[in-house]
């Protein structure tokens, strides 16, 4: 059931679904994915305004005016934020108003305060005013009926100013996953205890709490489960009782205690795929039960991380509800020579630079399959096609933002 890197996404992808929606307070829902279409019901701002503190009058009646020939105007109202007008502009006339104030009906322009001389009754204006100066008019940031923002959008500082904005105290999003992190191995002790001989600390187990809560996600860890069937389907069972994702790491591979792929059949789990045609990240499984994903990784630790970032994120992501779920593809252009060959696609991971205008992948020389220290700061993978290579600095390569 080996397959490629595209074979195997788009398998996980055809297998997965959002994990469902809920209302939540707007003041907890940044970095939510939204689950619905925000369409503006009225304008924004919903009535003519003054952008600072000034007067209003017609323009009309400052045609004239110049610094050393001020037209006098008399001040017949005075508007702070958040009150009204209480009397019409006309002909000779201005009305003080401040900053957020509405434009008081016949005014057809604004001029700052600090270009005026006025008293309580009576300002002094220097230069011709021009209609619609200073005026932010009904609707300049958001006219009713558009399309503010669509179901599957992350909602950001903007997304929440704007949805504030329309009033929105409670915005549908989808629920927020809640990630299960097994490790398996006789082998492993946990962080904090020293290993004896021939034994290994866990490292898997925060590498993808770190990936997971990257995203948001909840995270719950159940520990080390021992390399027999019978103990990973046990805890597989918890996992999959309190979680809508589950990774597990460790006997993905074919050897005598690689026993994962047979306690996942063993309660039901449905796989997808074994192994995908990539190194490092080739062992693998992926599988679904009751809408639930689990993904079997690698026990080395920079494998599993790769894996997950090229095969697995992309079903991942759909699971939360997010509109553009496939990896930002880019073309890289090589920062160092590589020189291994490899029959099957070889993916390295690094970081995006810019240079004179081009994206580069400079990417750590340690790149194999327990080399975790190579995943620092890394924000893109990228695939050399198998059957290519050694390839010098410079080669153009296909990679993915992750």
């Amino acid at each position: 059931m080996m397959v490629s890197i595209e074979e195997g996404r788009q398998r996980i992808l055809d297998a997965v679904t959002p994990v469902g929606t809920e209302q939540i307070a707007l003041g907890e829902a940044y970095g939510r994915v939204l689950a619905m279409d925000v369409i503006a019901e009225d304008d924004v701002p919903s009535f003519d305004r003054s952008p600072l503190d000034g007067y209003a009058f017609r323009a009309a009646d400052t045609r004239n005016a110049a610094k050393d020939a001020p037209v006098l105007l008399k001040v017949i109202d005075y508007i702070p934020a958040g009150d009204i007008s209480h009397a019409p502009v006309t002909e000779g006339t201005a009305v003080r108003l401040m900053t957020g104030a509405p434009i008081p009906e016949g005014a057809d322009c604004v001029c700052k305060y600090e270009e005026t001389e006025f008293t309580d009754t009576e300002v002094k204006i220097f230069q011709p005013g021009k209609a619609g100066d200073n005026i932010i008019r009904r609707g300049e940031d958001v006219e009713k009926g558009t399309v503010l923002a669509e179901a599957g959008t992350v909602i950001d500082a903007g997304l929440m100013g704007t949805l504030a904005g329309q009033n929105i105290a409670k915005p549908l999003v989808y629920k927020q996953i809640t990630a299960g992190i097994i490790a398996t191995g006789s082998e492993l002790v946990p962080v904090g205890q020293v290993p004896g001989p021939g034994m290994i600390i866990d490292t898997n187990e925060y590498t993808l709490t770190g990936a997971m809560e990257r995203m948001g996600f909840l995270v719950r860890r159940y520990g080390i489960a021992d390399d027999t069937e019978e103990a990973i389907a046990d805890v597989l069972e918890k996992a999959l009782a309190e979680c809508e994702l589950v990774l597990i790491t460790g006997g993905a591979s074919v050897g005598d205690y690689d026993v994962t792929p047979a306690a996942m059949e063993k309660i039901g789990i449905k796989l997808l795929f074994h192994g995908v045609d990539m190194k490092p990240g080739k062992a693998c499984e992926y599988g679904v039960r009751d809408g639930r994903l689990i993904c079997g990784l690698s026990g080395h630790p920079s494998s599993s991380l790769t894996n997950l970032l090229l095969v697995g994120l992309a079903g991942i992501r759909k699971m939360t509800g997010i509109k553009d779920y496939m990896p930002q593809e880019i073309d890289l252009e090589l920062d160092s020579d590589f020189k291994k060959t490899s029959k099957n696609d070889r993916v390295i991971r690094g970081t995006l630079v810019i240079e004179d205008g081009v994206a580069k992948i400079r990417a750590p020389k340690g790149q194999g399959n327990i080399m975790i220290s190579s995943t620092i700061g890394c924000d893109l993978v990228a695939v050399i096609p198998g059957g290519s290579g050694p390839l010098q600095k410079g080669a153009m390569i296909k990679g993915y933002l992750v």
